[in-house]
């Protein structure tokens, strides 16, 4: 089974620095938006966390850069769950170029599910929880760490 998709895009040519490819804000954006894509289909949605007063705080985001995109290339990332503690989510990105099937870049990401009011960690449901589980299984068992 493969990671699903969280992300398809396109570069603009405004997205594009001084030396002609896509400047490192957008790469951050885009992998951005594969997280939200990412934490909605486990359950961690808007309303939820506006309902439950709670929502996840990035503490920890490592990218790799692997070729430069320029304006007109799309680009597709797809996700998976790396590590799963009781109040936190560790996630991947791979972005790779559509047309090459190139890696563009890769995010590690770390987020902390917190109580909105108070900003303190807070464990995650028990059913965002079981779909990560079930999400991090489609990986190899030597891919993934789950934690306490």
């Amino acid at each position: 089974m493969s990671d699903p998709i969280t992300y398809r895009g396109a570069v603009y040519p405004s997205q594009c620095d001084h030396m002609g490819h896509m400047n490192v804000q957008w790469y951050v954006a885009k992998f951005d938006e594969a997280t939200w894509q990412l934490l909605a289909q486990l359950g961690l949605t808007a309303s939820r966390f506006r309902r439950d007063g709670v929502g996840m705080a990035a503490v920890e985001q490592r990218l790799n850069y692997k070729r430069e995109l320029h304006a007109g290339d799309t680009v597709t990332i797809r996700s998976s769950i790396l590590e799963l503690t009781d109040k936190s989510i560790r996630l991947w990105h791979e972005m790779r170029h559509d047309e090459t099937d190139l890696v563009a870049a890769t995010a590690d990401i770390v987020g902390v599910h917190i109580d909105s009011t108070t900003r303190k960690a807070r464990s995650l449901p028990d059913d965002v929880r079981a779909r990560a589980l079930t999400m991090a299984g489609a990986r190899r068992p030597d891919e993934v760490a789950a934690g306490c």
